[in-house]
């Protein structure tokens, strides 16, 4: 029997590698594609010896040829962290734009289902805790985190587009913070920046006064609820994420009992834009694809920490994650 063929954008990333060994898993044929601007080929390297396994280093925002049929198409690809899209805002801009495009025409084309990865940050600062899908968001589209919210807005809508216009089979997922082995260390995210500073023997820093909320989901988790909405027949996004919300400060604290170290927390002014509350609603999750987070903090935690603790001392020392100038000629 023919395997499906499933194409995962942003391969090399922390949640597209995971992704892809989910698909391998369930018996999939997996074309993973990424440029490499934030991913990593180690996150992947496991697969490449696989028969139903194959890689394009290639830039989606550039037209996306796929060879033979496909059956799904998973848009994964983009900078995740405020560090990367501040860095690098105009190819978050067209990954979230040109980058949809190319991959809905080649849906449509191949008559593939293709669900795209869109974000909590689409609520913005919100006014509403906890956000519910219909809640359409507080975003500042000229401040300096609107390259990558309006981004995912944009991709939502034109996502939409071709739904109603096309009739192409699409999904959209609302991903909340998620955690896990293969997550960069020095990606900016309030996670692995507090282990990576535990790690090091620095002190823990807390941006704002740490009153700040953040629910963390294990990417386990996250990633059988992507597969479940996938499978399913709802075309409007669904919010996947864990609804146990703890505030930064307290969070600090959960991260010095976790790795045993004696550094204090300091506090810095809070980045302009940044969301004070971040907890997902998710009834309609529960509702349409019977799914719920699983994987307690505790138990997530110490799993990401032990990964983070195999890592090198190089790796762990780089603080510099990437050189993008060469990214920002074009």
């Amino acid at each position: 029997m023919e395997r499906k063929r499933v194409l995962i954008t942003g391969a090399a990333g922390f949640l597209g590698s995971h992704l892809c060994d989910r698909f391998i898993k369930e018996g999939y044929h997996v074309i993973g594609m990424d440029n490499l601007i934030t991913g990593d080929l180690a996150n992947i390297e496991h697969l490449f010896k696989l028969e139903n396994f194959e890689f394009y280093n290639h830039d989606v925002s550039k037209f996306v040829h796929v060879p033979g049929e496909l059956d799904y198409i998973l848009h994964f690809a983009s900078p995740a962290s405020p560090i990367d899209y501040l860095k690098i805002p105009i190819q978050t801009l067209k990954v979230g734009s040109l980058g949809i495009h190319n991959l809905l025409g080649l849906a449509r084309v191949k008559k593939a289902r293709i669900i795209i990865a869109s974000t909590s940050e689409v609520y913005g600062d919100p006014n509403v805790n906890p956000q519910p899908e219909e809640y359409w968001g507080n975003v500042n589209p000229v401040g300096p985190r609107g390259v990558y919210d309006e981004a995912k807005r944009f991709q939502e809508a034109m996502t939409m587009a071709y739904h109603t216009f096309h009739g192409v089979e699409t999904r959209i997922v609302r991903i909340f913070n998620t955690y896990g082995p293969r997550m960069r260390l020095n990606d900016g995210r309030v996670l692995p920046a507090f282990i990576g500073q535990a790690l090091r023997g620095e002190d823990l820093t807390v941006f704002g006064d740490g009153t700040q909320t953040r629910s963390f989901c294990y990417v386990d988790d996250l990633v059988e609820g992507i597969y479940r909405l996938l499978m399913s027949d709802y075309a409007y996004p669904v919010n996947i994420g864990n609804p146990d919300e703890i505030t930064i400060g307290q969070f600090a604290e959960e991260i010095i009992k976790l790795t045993g170290t004696t550094q204090k927390v300091i506090y810095k002014p809070l980045p302009q834009d940044d969301p004070k509350q971040r907890r997902p609603d998710i009834t309609k999750a529960k509702e349409l694809l019977g799914w719920e987070p699983k994987v307690n903090r505790a138990e997530g935690l110490k799993i990401t920490y032990e990964y983070f603790k195999s890592l090198s001392k190089e790796q762990l020392e780089k603080i510099e994650h990437k050189d993008f100038s060469n990214y920002n000629k074009k």
